[in-house]
């Protein structure tokens, strides 16, 4: 039988007992990285800001990071491969949602519906509004309006890929924190109780965790 201090629940030679202990999960999305508004208090590019994620959280052990293949695969065409540290692959852990074993409620399906009918009639006025308005204004300029306000009625605030959806599953398998600027997934991410931050607090949730994993003694 093993010596240790039950009360701190180390070892007799000083050590955690890290088995004990069930580290937060925190999924993230591209956007941290890429969005020039959320990256930059991590760095100037989507480079800089991976590696001060990166600097930040193998000091986290009390946290463990995970981001779809998917996503990740999309993030690897805004960085520069080759100026990347290993750390990369033992920080950030990929994995896809278990889409076959997972389920959600049925009334997620029934808004999705109403809410791409809703889109879909707006992007008819926006298009009719356009139409009317050729006389009066220049074809560039008509088609640029109606560009931005076609993608506005019909693409801001819903889930519209896949990977939207790979972020939401497996923030909803893990239990964990999602990370993410896009608004869409946010407002599915709340329809099912999943928790997200901004990725402008981020860092500072980083910091914090930093001196939370000191003050409870727990060694990387």
């Amino acid at each position: 039988m093993q010596s240790g201090d039950k009360e701190t629940g180390q070892h007799a030679g000083g050590h955690p007992r890290l088995e004990r202990f069930r580290p937060g999960k925190v999924v993230l999305d591209t956007s941290l990285f890429v969005n020039p508004d959320a990256r930059k208090y991590f760095g100037d590019t989507p480079t800089e800001a991976l590696e001060g994620f990166l600097f930040l959280a193998a000091q986290v052990p009390i946290l463990e990071f995970y981001m779809p293949p998917s996503i990740f695969r999309e993030l690897l065409n805004f960085i520069q491969k080759d100026k990347l540290s290993g750390d990369l692959l033992v920080v950030l852990h990929q994995k896809p949602p278990s889409k076959y074993e997972l389920t959600c409620p049925a009334f997620l399906l029934y808004e999705l519906i109403e809410d791409i009918r809703e889109r879909i009639n707006k992007g008819l006025r926006v298009a009719e509004s356009a139409v009317r308005g050729v006389s009066s204004k220049g074809e560039k300029e008509i088609i640029q309006e109606l560009r931005r306000k076609y993608r506005e009625a019909l693409r801001e605030g819903i889930i519209d890929s896949k990977e939207d959806v790979d972020l939401i599953l497996l923030a909803r398998e893990l239990d964990a924190l999602l990370v993410t600027a896009d608004q869409g997934v946010i407002k599915w991410a709340e329809k099912l109780g999943i928790k997200w931050l901004f990725p402008e607090k981020f860092r500072d949730y980083l910091l914090s965790s930093i001196k939370k994993a000191r003050l409870l003694d727990i060694q990387i």
